[in-house]
């Protein structure tokens, strides 16, 4: 079974968990590391995930996994928060965290403001979204607003300003 597979069976099992918990599933990921299988939930919901919330979501979750039995190799279930930088992965997130200071990798250089200054990153407010792209205030010395396709964003994360 391929792996990409084995993370949509996954997603399709745990999803519904989590929205009975009025929960959402940010990132999920099955990884070798070291000599440990771990599958990481990371999970959200508006206001804060709190430690009660990962209990209750791992006893849930693993006990629904072992049922099911679609790992066949030892792992480690790991349950968390996305943490103070939360990846942005669909473009609802960019809508929902407008106003917050994110940054923003894209596949491929861009050159938002026709100067010749072609990058990859780029940090400043989240304005929002408009069509399929993804508004930026920027706050570094190139400043200005860029807006980038959503098809062409890499990784994108919220950024916690000190």
């Amino acid at each position: 079974m391929a792996q990409q597979t084995l993370l949509e069976q996954l997603t399709a099992i745990i999803e519904p968990i989590l929205e009975g918990f009025g929960l959402e599933l940010v990132e999920l990921e099955y990884k070798h590391e070291g000599r440990d299988w771990f599958l990481r939930l990371f999970i959200d919901k508006p206001g804060g995930v709190t430690l009660d919330d990962c209990a209750e979501v791992s006893r849930e979750v693993g006990a629904v996994l072992e049922v099911e039995d679609l790992i066949r190799t030892a792992y480690r279930l790991e349950v968390s928060s996305p943490g103070l930088d939360r990846p942005l992965k669909k473009i609802d997130d960019y809508q929902r965290f407008a106003g917050r200071l994110v940054k923003v990798k894209t596949f491929e250089s861009l050159d938002p403001d026709q100067r010749g200054h072609a990058r990859k990153t780029f940090s400043g407010i989240l304005v929002g979204v408009e069509g399929d792209c993804v508004r930026i205030e920027q706050q570094d010395k190139k400043g200005g607003l860029v807006e980038i396709p959503f098809a062409g964003i890499d990784k994108g994360n919220l950024e916690f300003d000190f």
